[in-house]
């Protein structure tokens, strides 16, 4: 359970002077974690029936960039004396559809990031980017303005199942799209779906057979889900069952691990130096600053951490931004919640964690999570040893069930 700050007038919240977060608490956080900074681009020229992101159909046609740019500035520059002095490992413009936004665009919004924050020398800059929107030398623009690793939103490599998830690329295009990322970037992911509406065993083998000729170095295949109000959740479409969609899984991991990438975590696989180093962070427990509309964070004090959320529809956040109050939610992680948030990061991890990170990251003893430990040792969820914890192979098929055993009973 968070600590809820109440929000005034039209649920927006006044700036608090960075002193009201440095006021003493329960928590002792030895050092502040790395911070990463998270950009969202809410547009899609299309709502895909499975998305319960934060993500508006573009239906006017004209992509307000200028406007949100100002407001994006306008709310990193309100969040900077919470963050100031930190350096940043890694940015990630994710959406929507970033990749909607013209590469001058990125070029003046990395711009003025790299004029308020300091950025490490590796720092990882990502932009989601889908094939519907992809036009020949667009991506080695967006190498130009400065990012430095591209996220494709493939989801398949299937005609027919691209038009039962309602994107607006098809096969031809996705592979161009990869082809023209490999081109420009030294890194890149793709992203894929399994568990697909009529999809078969054959269909997925098809479909990584044909990701992995791409040779990508990164790649995320997520197990497709009905999520609460979206269109799929009204008009739920008929999906592969339980054991299939764990026969699937099998296969994808076999497949990957014959192709030399590593399942370094439950959704990602990777060759060697390719981990996405964005999303590292947010499974250590790091700390991210969330800009743009409906963006979230989490940032960590001496005896706090605290959770923030922006206003989600796009022109009222860029109004309320512009204002001065682009935050509708500012609140306390408890402290009794500390550990399954903890968990519910760290344990999608193949390697699992330190047992000094628990500690450096929540401010908690390590008897705060020693009995569930130990359950979940005796069910063979995990193996330990004096410095670390790691899922075992039965861990991660049910991970669920693993990190709830972290949750503190009401």
């Amino acid at each position: 359970m968070t600590i809820p700050i109440v929000a005034g007038a039209e649920g927006a919240l006044a700036p608090r002077d960075v002193q009201h977060y440095l006021r003493p608490g329960l928590l002792q956080l030895p050092a502040q974690p790395p911070l990463a900074l998270y950009v969202h681009i809410p547009w899609c020229l299309k709502k895909c029936p499975y998305c319960d992101f934060n993500s508006h159909e573009l239906r006017s046609g004209e992509l307000p960039e200028q406007a949100y740019l100002q407001a994006l500035l306008a709310d990193l520059e309100a969040a900077l004396p919470l963050v100031w002095g930190r350096p940043v490992s890694s940015i990630f413009i994710g959406g929507g559809t970033p990749s909607l936004f013209s590469p001058d665009a990125v070029d003046r919004l990395l711009g003025d990031i790299r004029a308020r924050l300091p950025l490490e020398a590796d720092c990882e800059i990502t932009l989601e980017a889908n094939p519907g929107t992809f036009e020949k030398d667009r991506f080695r623009a967006f190498r130009h303005a400065g990012v430095t690793r591209l996220s494709i939103g493939v989801q398949s490599f299937n005609d027919e199942h691209l038009q039962a998830l309602g994107r607006i690329h098809d096969r031809r295009q996705a592979i161009a799209a990869v082809e023209e990322a490999a081109a420009a970037f030294d890194t890149f992911n793709i992203d894929l779906m399994y568990a697909l509406p009529g999809q078969t065993m054959a269909h997925l083998e098809r479909d990584m057979l044909q990701a992995l000729a791409l040779m990508p170095p990164h790649l995320s295949v997520y197990h497709l889900t009905i999520e609460p109000n979206t269109y799929f959740a009204r008009f739920p479409p008929r999906l592969p069952d339980d054991d299939d969609a764990y026969a699937m899984l099998d296969r994808i991991t076999e497949m990957t691990m014959g192709a030399g990438m590593d399942r370094y975590e439950v959704s990602a696989y990777a060759k060697s130096a390719h981990r996405c180093r964005h999303n590292l962070n947010y499974w250590q427990f790091g700390d991210y600053l969330g800009i743009g509309a409906g963006a979230h964070s989490k940032l960590s004090f001496p005896h706090r951490i605290v959770r923030q959320v922006r206003f989600r529809e796009p022109r009222l956040y860029m109004d309320k931004s512009r204002a001065g109050s682009a935050l509708t939610q500012d609140s306390e992680v408890a402290r009794d919640d500390l550990p399954f948030e903890f968990m519910l990061n760290a344990l999608r991890l193949r390697d699992g964690f330190a047992l000094a990170r628990f500690t450096e990251r929540t401010g908690l003893p390590l008897t705060a999570i020693e009995r569930p430990l130990e359950e979940a040792r005796r069910k063979g969820l995990i193996e330990r040893d004096l410095a670390r914890v790691w899922p075992t192979t039965r861990g991660f098929d049910f991970l669920s069930d693993l990190q709830g055993l972290f949750l503190t009973s009401p």
